[in-house]
């Protein structure tokens, strides 16, 4: 059992884990359980930290190591386990690794001691989606199945339960792909374009770490890959696994894509002796209409959603289900209400140029744009193209320090602009000056949100607040 293993590889083990947040408390709180000497390390002092999660590791009686000098003393223990968050260039990092020393995160520990299979998925956007997506079709089938990483649980919450026969869908960031030595036994690979420059050196780096997801996999396993981006499209040399296309523009020779307003599954039939000259069955699944996510961007979640599902033995009927009833996920594109005729969509997880971009492609109705925030070192040129190709943009609310960025690109833009908006109740109410019946009003800023609110999860959840005020 994992719980067994665990006890044996952690007990009576001096381990610092780093980082103070909700997947460094878990870590803490299972090796605590399973025997260890744990000590919770974080570069902010007390007052700086979340009360709820310096309350549990209070609670969890481990020592607390805090402030800038919190890696002073790392070379005194037996495992440092790294939450995502923390970079391995640090120089204290770097130098305990010279050393010999084990460094380890919850997602290294998690594919060592997993009895069942994981179908593990990362992207630069829509891994939330397809990862929740694959889940509620596991479930459908009647599975034994989880979902966790970037989402729902932080797996050591449900380790202990697993089994052989379980199947667990993670959502995996680059952070928690960097340092990884194995892969899931499906990796699915959505669209990658550039993010997370502040964390990673450049563009190559953050690519490297997402391959990650593939590079240790063997001729058992499978691959999902995104052909309509190249850096997912050309991941295919770094895989042993079995390589499965997805694509919402063309055909693919074998996987899912969209032909004619539908999501097919081309796969092999069967072959001929040797595996030479394989036929292959074309699969209709639903029709692109009758899927309840909007925008096209969706359909790319749709297809590897499908696929991997598919090769986990979950029926056409079941998939197509789940595909029709599916609403998505808090902060993704999310219906907040309609107030007469106006819609109002929360999109505060939109924190790149791309997932704004693909917002403003999902509906044809006269749009109301809510950009900008904090810096992430994005390039907005695209973006900007798409604003002024465009023909229903009515109007942008352009808020934060990026905003100037996104602005300098769109000088000819023929709709109304409105800036000095100071907190999110002067931006809805300045929507509501503008918003005619018909109208959508779309909160996609295409950036980080730290200059103004603690995370994307608060500017949604005030942007519903005020939303909601306006209807009542």
């Amino acid at each position: 059992m994992a719980e067994d293993k665990a006890v044996k590889k952690f007990k009576d083990k001096k381990i610092a884990v780093l980082g103070i947040g909700i997947e460094g408390i878990s870590s803490a709180k299972y090796l605590v359980e399973k025997g260890a000497k744990v000590t919770l390390l974080d570069k902010k002092e007390e007052d700086r930290i979340d009360k709820e999660y310096l309350r549990k590791a209070k609670k969890l009686k481990s020592r607390l190591i805090l402030g800038e000098k919190y890696l002073k003393d790392l070379d005194t223990y037996d495992v440092i386990l790294r939450s995502p968050g923390i970079k391995m260039d640090i120089a204290e990092i770097k130098d305990v690794l010279r050393s010999g020393a084990k460094i380890t995160s919850q997602t290294k520990i998690f594919f060592d001691l997993c009895p069942g299979k994981i179908i593990g998925v990362t992207g630069t956007k829509g891994k939330g989606t397809t990862s929740s997506l694959i889940y509620e079709m596991l479930k459908l089938q009647g599975y034994d199945a989880y979902i966790g990483g970037n989402i729902g649980l932080p797996p050591f919450e449900f380790l202990d339960k697993l089994n052989e026969q379980s199947i667990i869908v993670l959502e995996l960031s680059s952070f928690q792909l960097q340092d990884i030595k194995k892969s899931p036994h499906v990796a699915v690979m959505l669209m990658v374009t550039s993010e997370h420059l502040d964390y990673h050196k450049d563009v190559f780096e953050y690519i490297d770490a997402k391959r990650n997801l593939l590079r240790f996999q063997n001729g058992d396993d499978f691959a999902i890959l995104n052909k309509d981006y190249m850096p997912a499209r050309e991941s295919d040399v770094h895989t042993q696994a079995t390589v499965y296309q997805i694509s919402r523009n063309e055909e693919v020779k074998e996987g899912c894509y969209i032909n004619e307003g539908k999501v097919m599954l081309r796969v092999k039939e069967d072959s001929s002796i040797f595996g030479l000259n394989p036929t292959y069955k074309t699969i209709s699944i639903i029709s692109t209409k009758d899927i309840l996510l909007p925008g096209e961007h969706n359909l790319e979640n749709a297809c590897a959603a499908s696929m991997a599902a598919f090769l986990s033995g979950v029926t056409k009927a079941n998939i197509a289900q789940v595909l029709k009833t599916f609403k998505g996920l808090e902060h993704r594109l999310e219906l907040v209400t309609e107030i007469n005729g106006v819609k109002y969509y929360d999109d505060s997880f939109s924190t790149t140029p791309e997932t704004a971009i693909a917002a403003i492609k999902a509906f044809e109705n006269p749009e109301i744009l809510i950009l900008g925030g904090s810096t992430k070192k994005s390039d907005f040129k695209e973006l900007g193209e798409t604003i002024l190709n465009a023909k229903n943009i009515k109007a942008i609310i352009g808020v934060g320090e990026e905003w100037l960025r996104i602005k300098f690109l769109i000088p000819n833009f023929a709709g109304k602009i409105i800036e000095d908006c100071k907190n999110m109740k002067q931006i809805v109410k300045a929507t509501t000056e503008i918003a005619k019946e018909g109208d959508v009003v779309l909160l996609t800023p295409a950036c980080a949100s730290f200059d103004m609110f603690k995370n994307y999860k608060e500017r949604g959840e005030m942007f519903k607040e005020e939303v909601g005020k306006l209807k009542n």
